[in-house]
């Protein structure tokens, strides 16, 4: 078999987030799915690094293909966005070693998310950031961020829907910059549970309101009581930024 690793940006706007649901057209797996198949005429399935959630946007989405019949990179590309609607990208086509799984080789991912701080609106930003109005503090944020780094079980920030049975995930950095309004929260960690990132800037920007004093992050972490995190924020500001693999 022919192994063939991907690099996707998209626009998750339209989207039911990145996993194949029975509706292909609803999902970015399904689309690029429906378009390797009419090119090699067969049934095949790519495995996403990251299951990113509806509305959810990615810069650097990384997935693998094996397919029966040899192509140029090049062929699967210009293919590819050929017939690919505009939202979805493909910027890199690389053929791997069989034994390449763009999940389980992946050894971090960072995502940022975007906030939009001004008492107006940004009409052009408004389906890529999440718009607060009421100031943030920023210091309270930066001094918030801090207690999510390191190791933790992230029971309170995983979704009640979350199929998984480790809870446990690392977190190397999570970083604020803020410029004319724009912030921008970077988080990089080993792995992440279904909607943690969104659900630690709900307890980031309720920390920049003054709802949560960033002192109780610790125990709300160690509560493993979801109704404790301040909320989730929108989907729309979250972009998956990286994944970086093992040599």
């Amino acid at each position: 078999m022919n192994n063939y690793k991907l690099t996707i940006q998209y626009d998750g706007n339209r989207y039911k987030g990145w996993q194949r649901l029975g509706d292909s057209d609803s999902t970015i797996q399904g689309k690029i799915e429906k378009a390797i198949s009419v090119l090699t005429g067969e049934a095949i399935e790519i495995i996403g690094s990251s299951r990113t959630d509806a509305g959810v946007h990615a810069l650097h989405q990384v997935a693998n293909v094996k397919i029966a019949q040899p192509l140029t990179t090049e062929r699967m590309m210009s293919f590819l966005n050929h017939y690919l609607p505009p939202d979805i990208s493909v910027i890199q086509v690389e053929q791997v070693d069989e034994r390449f799984h763009a999940r389980f080789h992946a050894t971090d991912k960072t995502y940022v998310y975007k906030i939009w701080n001004r008492e107006y609106s940004q009409p052009f930003l408004r389906k890529y950031s999440m718009h607060v109005v009421k100031p943030l503090d920023v210091l309270k944020i930066k001094e918030a961020a801090a207690h999510f780094i390191g190791e933790h079980d992230f029971t309170a920030y995983a979704n009640a829907k979350s199929k998984k049975k480790d809870s446990v995930r690392t977190i190397y950095s999570l970083d604020l910059v803020e410029q004319d309004g724009m912030l921008e929260l970077r988080v990089t960690g080993n792995g992440f549970l279904y909607n943690m990132v969104r659900k630690i800037v709900g307890t980031l920007i309720a920390a920049g309101l003054g709802e949560i004093q960033p002192d109780h992050i610790p125990a709300i972490i160690a509560s493993k009581d979801r109704a404790q995190t301040g909320g989730m924020a929108d989907a729309e500001g979250l972009y998956l930024e990286h994944i970086r693999f093992k040599e």
